[in-house]
């Protein structure tokens, strides 16, 4: 918070803009004091009962920042202070007793919380309306007062403005004082020029006017809540930090926190549109979330600022914030439910990483359930757009049967298909896309979570079935996962067998089963050899760590595969030779009937054909089409891809061994 050293320091000064002059009426005890000010560069206009000053600032100062541990408490900003009264501090404490030196023996006794006031009665009961009643009804100069807002200290702050002594008064202290001016009944009726005249010309002209005094007031406010509602206080300031934040960046020139990574303010003048965020997160929820439902009722903004705005809170407060982790865990649970009544309807307007954050913290604290139920909801509306990061969220609890919150996944996986169905038969046109992403991003997070020792089973089997066999247009992603589990267990399982007897107790073995043969058949029940690549199915068919059921699948699709394939040749092969062959028969025949009409012609001629004739000559060239098409046949079943001695033998080993018929 910023202090400033002035090159004048007459207590009745007025600290309002450092760039403008300030009027200010403020009561004089009388003349003298009044002709002191004449030397201090401050024009009086005075009478017998009260005085203007008009205070020029000195712009020459000094600032010293002190430093805070939780960014966005720590308001850098030009504070605006009044400085009230003449007379040095002569308040002491003895024992349990406060009292002012003074000449004047005291006449009165007030008793606040234990601690004892001895005053006068010419200096306070003229200013303080609620003092004059007490002691009209009892009159023995001794007053109980209970329950004064702010305490000894806001109690002191009147006291020393009845004395005339110096006070100086910011937002820090604005808020007790005023409320304990309230309590006292320090109005005009009472007295002109009083207490509370002058809180009041000071929270209109300065403290409503700064940004970072609003909020440092009406993050006071929270304190003495009821009295500062009654008050005004928490509405006047609300009022005020709302029509700043629905300010345009452009005209935004009062300073502000920001500190988001990646930030370089290019320009002076260069404002984001959420500079607003970091400095509101210092407020108590209930104001912070009075202010956030305004701003949302406005319209105003974009869904997305305000979605930030919930973000950056959750941040501070709740998530991982040291600021945040020392309260309790109702509290959070508060914070949380608050958060989540607050997101807005558009979709988008906060990401499904920090949805997902939400969701595992409201399992943790215990949220209620509609909270959670509409964290579930807006996770799975979204979880097309998540990355393998933003599933990655550890387990609550650190003897969970595995590492990462499975079960969260899973859940927010079946929310999406519930609500991917709903829109389908709501007659929606849903493509296909949105449910093969978060079949490659299940399938993505699988080969994570089985590198986990501790990972049963069940629960692989449990996150497979999360999603429809729709959702995986092919399987190379899900054998990796698999064959990543089957490879893990196995490791552990060479491990342990070569630990000695006596440190095996050093290990816990239930946390590192070896995968059963019924476990590992029923996840590899889920591949559909079909989907996977070439690839994928030459490593399947050498892993020892599959099922030998798996095996035999794979190599009988990659048999039919390559029968189908030498089938298809086969066929073309013989519709390309039948084709040739139509072809030129068509073409002998042709010659054969140009050949018949010669020799016709000749015969009438008398001549005779001659022996090496068309006829013969057809026939030499049928005989060898014929032969050309069987040496073709022959070839091509010559080349069929056929198994070789060892292959079948392997074959007929395995059928028996599963029995499989084909």
């Amino acid at each position: 918070m910023p202090t400033y050293t002035f090159n004048t320091h007459y207590p009745y000064c007025f600290f309002g803009s450092f760039s403008s002059l300030l009027l200010l009426c403020i009561s004089l005890p009388s003349r003298n004091e009044a002709s002191k000010i004449s030397n201090m560069h401050i024009t009086i206009l005075q009478n017998l009962e009260a005085a203007a000053l008009v205070l020029s600032f000195e712009k020459h100062f000094t600032k010293s920042y002190v430093a805070s541990d939780f960014c966005s408490q720590n308001l850098l900003a030009e504070m605006k202070f009044m400085k009230l009264g003449l007379n040095p501090d002569t308040f002491y404490t003895e024992e349990a007793t406060r009292t002012v030196i003074s000449d004047v023996p005291t006449d009165l006794t007030i008793r606040i919380d234990g601690m004892s006031y001895l005053l006068h009665k010419s200096c306070l009961v003229p200013k303080c309306g609620l003092l004059q009643r007490l002691l009209s009804e009892e009159g023995d100069g001794a007053v109980e007062l209970h329950d004064v807002p702010g305490g000894e200290e806001a109690f002191e702050l009147c006291a020393k403005f009845c004395y005339g002594i110096t006070i100086s008064l910011s937002a820090h202290n604005f808020v007790p004082a005023f409320c304990a001016a309230s309590f006292l009944r320090m109005t005009e009726k009472v007295e002109n020029g009083n207490f509370i005249a002058k809180l009041e010309a000071f929270f209109s002209s300065c403290i409503l006017q700064a940004w970072k005094d609003s909020l440092i007031t009406l993050q006071c406010a929270e304190r003495a809540y009821e009295w500062c509602e009654n008050l005004g206080i928490v509405r006047r300031c609300i009022e005020s930090i709302v029509d700043k934040i629905l300010t345009p960046p452009t005209k935004v020139k009062w300073s502000y926190t920001y500190t988001r990574p990646g930030y370089v303010r290019k320009r002076r003048d260069s404002v984001p549109k959420d500079w607003w965020t970091e400095d509101l997160s210092c407020l108590g929820m209930d104001m912070w979330s009075s202010i956030v439902t305004t701003i949302s009722s406005t319209n105003m903004l974009q869904p997305q600022l305000i979605g930030e705005a919930l973000h950056v809170y959750a941040q501070c407060w709740l998530l991982d914030s040291s600021e945040g982790s020392r309260d309790s865990p109702n509290r959070k649970r508060r914070i949380l439910e608050t958060i989540v009544r607050l997101i807005p309807a558009e979709k988008g307007s906060v990401s499904i990483r920090f949805l997902l954050r939400l969701l595992s913290s409201a399992n943790s604290l215990g949220a209620s359930s509609v909270s959670k139920a509409e964290l579930l909801k807006l996770c799975g509306l979204q979880l097309d757009e998540a990355t393998l990061p933003d599933l990655l969220l550890p387990a609550q609890s650190p003897n969970a049967a595995a590492s990462h919150d499975i079960d969260l996944v899973k859940m927010v996986a079946r929310s999406f298909l519930r609500q991917w169905k709903r829109r389908n038969t709501a007659g929606e046109s849903q493509p296909l896309r949105a449910m093969h992403k978060v079949g490659n991003l299940i399938d993505s997070y699988l080969q994570v979570v089985a590198k986990d020792a501790r990972m049963p089973a069940q629960k692989m089997v449990s996150l497979i079935e999360s999603i429809p066999a729709t959702a995986r247009p092919q399987h190379d992603h899900l054998y990796k996962a698999i064959n990543i589990y089957l490879k893990v267990s196995y490791l552990i399982n060479i491990v342990l067998t070569s630990i000695p007897n006596s440190t095996l107790t050093d290990f816990n073995k239930q946390e590192h089963p070896d995968v059963s043969k019924a476990d590992k058949k029923h996840l590899c029940s889920f591949l559909d050899c079909q989907k996977l690549s070439p690839e994928v199915r030459s490593h399947a068919v050498k892993n020892e760590r599959l099922p030998l059921r798996t095996v035999v699948q794979v190599l009988f699709f990659e048999q039919e595969k390559g029968n189908t394939t030498t089938d298809k040749k086969h066929t073309s092969s013989k519709q390309l030779e039948n084709s040739v062959v139509r072809d030129d028969l068509s073409k002998l025949k042709v010659t054969s009937s140009a050949a018949a009409a010669a020799a016709a012609e000749e015969q009438g001629n008398g001549t005779r054909p001659k022996a090496h004739g068309t006829s013969g000559a057809l026939h030499h060239s049928m005989r060898d089409k014929a032969q050309l098409s069987q040496e073709s046949e022959a070839m091509g079943d010559a080349a069929a891809p056929q198994l070789n001695p060892s292959n079948r033998a392997q074959m007929r080993s395995l059928s028996k061994m599963t029995h499989i018929k084909r």
